[in-house]
């Protein structure tokens, strides 16, 4: 049985403020919400004939999803300046991220080829700077493609991607899991390089936590 599909109408960036400011550390740069509003649009359009998210209900997607992401955004330390989001899917984290944090290169990482050409359109349309598409596996990026963060979250084979993402890691660079609790310990086995900093738990679930690792300096 297919899921139903359910079509709201679209959420207007003033009520989009309303729903996921309350989970944010501080408010979002100007015309963050107006930006937030075309992608869920543009979520929902392409949801009609691919699966992006499962997730079909906007306001359900805002408040857990991509409120979520936005968190997780203000909490990463400022001197990041390049980031990757390993296996982007529908552009989470990535999208959220970069609107939240618009002075970050963000790359989105996609293996799907339909997946990465929503991630294009959705770049495009938002007039989002400085965000790539690499529409391929990450192992197959060049060797020297390596960022200041890789993020990864609700990927496939969780402890093949923490493996392959390690490498692409810069320097003393930073490795940040939003998950499950469950998940939590199979992310720190797998990533046994990283210094882990405190966990943080994402407000309003009791499930899940952001995971915020940096890369040890091999030369110690």
């Amino acid at each position: 049985m297919k899921p139903k599909i359910l079509h709201a109408a679209p959420i207007e960036a003033a009520e989009m403020e309303v729903l996921v400011s309350p989970k944010l550390l501080r408010p979002l740069p100007a015309g963050a919400y107006e930006q937030l509003a075309l992608y869920v649009d543009l979520l929902a359009r392409w949801n009609r004939r691919m699966n992006l998210t499962a997730v079909r209900d906007p306001r359900v997607l805002l408040e857990l999803h991509i409120a979520e992401c936005l968190r997780c955004a203000q909490m990463l330390p400022l001197e990041i300046a390049t980031a990757m989001d390993f296996g982007s899917g529908a552009g989470l984290p990535g999208i959220p991220m970069k609107i939240a944090r618009p002075e970050i290169a963000v790359t989105l990482a996609e293996s799907q080829n339909k997946k990465a050409a929503f991630l294009r359109e959705a770049a495009r349309e938002l007039g989002l700077a400085q965000t790539t598409v690499h529409s391929g596996r990450v192992e197959d990026l060049p060797m020297g493609s390596t960022f200041d963060l890789v993020i990864l979250r609700a990927v496939d084979d969780m402890g093949q991607a923490l493996r392959a993402a390690l490498p692409r890691i810069r320097g003393e660079g930073y490795c940040a899991v939003l998950t499950s609790t469950s998940q939590e310990s199979e992310v720190r086995k797998n990533l046994p390089g990283l210094e882990w900093l405190p966990q943080e738990g994402i407000p309003g679930t009791q499930q899940r936590v952001f995971l915020l690792g940096r890369k040890a300096n091999e030369s110690k």
